[in-house]
């Protein structure tokens, strides 16, 4: 018996080396390696992966205060939450932020900080992994692009950007479409090392994943299928565009201008390819997340400066309108079951009942810039799971309601 154990362990060994031998280096051992031995990411990935610096401006932005914590406190105290299909209360404010992993909570009132409070041996210093916050930061990116003339409009064809496409029918697919998640591009989650959510994440070369992994399997701009592909693809537009790495573009278009309080970095795939995980990678201080929730409030505008145009803002957090009723049924996030619920130019948003709407940035975890322009509030919270509170953006709209 202990023969044949042994035979069996050889031959996968031998199996598994033979795989890593045919397989494209975006698929290598490293790919491999990582998904087995990091296994599912986390709060520390900021840690893990090779990363590129942004710089901070000299003079950086100092927000005032109007502290507010202990009504603040009693508001949280009545507000409800699901979990698993359960209803709770938030009831003690701090008790409730630090059995939720909470490490950052901000609320920004009338451009002022009410409220600033930081859990679980974290700090305003502190470096949080944005996840898919991420995105969000792309979004204002291609703006930029736009507007700064790189990019001509959002209706061009991604193969006048990146060529490799050509050819592949891949002609069709707009930037817009990257841009609201309906490109038709093929993405499978789950299925552990052959899933599209560890290939997109732990891939050494990002670049290749995106340009030999994508294939189009439904009509563009049909349906919304929240994929990782379209960020990764869009930062090779902006690379192929602006001629620069996307951490050089977004220090020199939002870091510095808006006079972020820290430095930040960028994760990259890795040293040799150096493409930044455009799906994720953001490492930044909760208070800069709320430096750029500030910006998208005030419609792109810091301290009289436009930074971004407002109507970029506009056209990056307004629901579309004319969807068809099928858009969202691809996908099993309870967020589009309800009529409130939107995905515009990544960026998330609620519709009021009187016509207003919420957006915000989503990230795993519960990672969330929160804008309010009916309420003029930003609220960030950063954590280091999503501490069993199913959706935290529900919360922050509950929230930003009553700060009326």
């Amino acid at each position: 018996m202990q023969r044949k154990i042994g035979i069996l362990i050889v031959v996968l060994v031998l199996v598994f080396f033979s795989y890593m031998l045919i397989m494209p280096d975006y698929k290598s051992f490293t790919y491999v390696g990582r998904a087995a031995f990091w296994g599912e990411s986390d709060f520390y990935d900021h840690q893990k992966f090779a990363f590129r610096q942004i710089e901070k401006a000299n003079d950086s932005h100092t927000f005032e205060y109007d502290l507010k914590e202990s009504n603040i406190d009693e508001l949280l105290m009545d507000i409800n939450y699901d979990y698993k299909q359960k209803r709770y209360s938030i009831g003690d404010a701090k008790q409730f932020f630090t059995e939720t992993d909470t490490t950052s909570f901000i609320i920004i009132k009338n451009d002022k900080i009410i409220y600033e409070k930081y859990f679980n041996d974290s700090c305003r210093e502190c470096i949080n992994t944005s996840f898919s916050v991420a995105k969000s930061f792309v979004s204002f990116l291609i703006g930029k692009a736009i507007e700064d003339g790189y990019i001509e409009s959002i209706e061009e064809p991604i193969t006048n950007y990146i060529p490799e496409l050509i050819n592949k029918g891949f002609e069709e697919i707009s930037i817009e479409h990257l841009l609201e998640m309906s490109s038709g591009i093929s993405y499978i989650e789950g299925r552990l090392l052959f899933g599209d959510d560890a290939k997109t994440y732990y891939s050494p070369n990002l670049r290749r994943l995106a340009l030999e992994e994508t294939k189009l399997v439904d009509r563009p701009g049909e349906k919304f299928l929240y994929n990782n592909y379209h960020p990764l693809l869009l930062g090779i537009i902006l690379e192929s565009s602006t001629q620069k790495t996307i951490s050089e573009y977004l220090q020199e278009t939002l870091w510095i201008p808006v006079g972020m309080g820290y430095s930040a970095s960028w994760s990259i795939d890795s040293r040799k390819h150096g493409f930044e995980k455009m799906e994720s990678g953001i490492n930044a201080r909760a208070i800069d997340f709320a430096r750029f929730g500030k910006l998208y409030l005030n419609k792109g505008n810091w301290n009289g400066e436009q930074i971004i145009s407002s109507q970029w803002v506009i056209d990056s957090t307004k629901k579309k309108g004319n969807i068809n009723d099928s858009y969202y049924s691809y996908t099993d996030w309870d967020f589009f079951n309800r009529d409130q619920g939107y995905y515009k130019y990544m960026w998330l948003g609620y519709e009021r009942e009187d016509g207003d709407y919420d957006f915000f940035a989503h990230g795993k975890y519960g990672q969330v810039i929160y804008v309010s322009p009916k309420n003029n509030v930003v609220i960030v919270r950063t954590g280091k799971t999503t501490g069993k509170v199913d959706f935290w953006p529900e919360i922050l709209l509950e929230l930003s309601s009553k700060l009326e």
